[in-house]
């Protein structure tokens, strides 16, 4: 049972996540509604704590070394609404990328059991 490859792994591993995040980050820096909320972050930094985040959340061999979600996305307006347009990038980046669906599907799993401390309480029935 050890032996058996991880969500992270399954993906491609590092470097194909930090492919992935590469062209996700474009269409959401393209995106009218997300961009906004990037324009002033340095985005080798953001790059740097998402494959973090994603290698530890995927079961990945990554830790995650950055603030806590809640506290990093608190008071930044962030709704459920950019929340699910932020998933949704990141769901067609990976069928764009080639990844299997079944993957696909636990990867959004994952991301979506973090919507609460992404949007704050206040925001999830948006």
């Amino acid at each position: 049972m050890g032996d058996e490859a991880t969500l992270f792994e399954r993906i491609g591993g590092e470097p194909a996540m930090a492919r992935i995040l590469d062209e996700f980050y474009a269409r959401v820096l393209d995106d009218p509604e997300l961009g906004p909320f990037f324009r002033h972050a340095s985005m080798d930094s953001l790059r740097r704590m998402q494959l973090e985040f994603l290698g530890a959340a995927l079961d990945g061999p990554l830790g995650y070394s950055g603030l806590a979600l809640s506290h990093a996305h608190q008071g930044r307006g962030i709704t459920a609404r950019h929340f699910n347009r932020f998933t949704q990038h990141f769901l067609e980046t990976l069928r764009a990328r080639g990844v299997g669906e079944a993957e696909v599907v636990d990867v959004i799993a994952r991301i979506n059991t973090y919507a609460d401390d992404i949007v704050g309480r206040s925001a999830v029935s948006e």
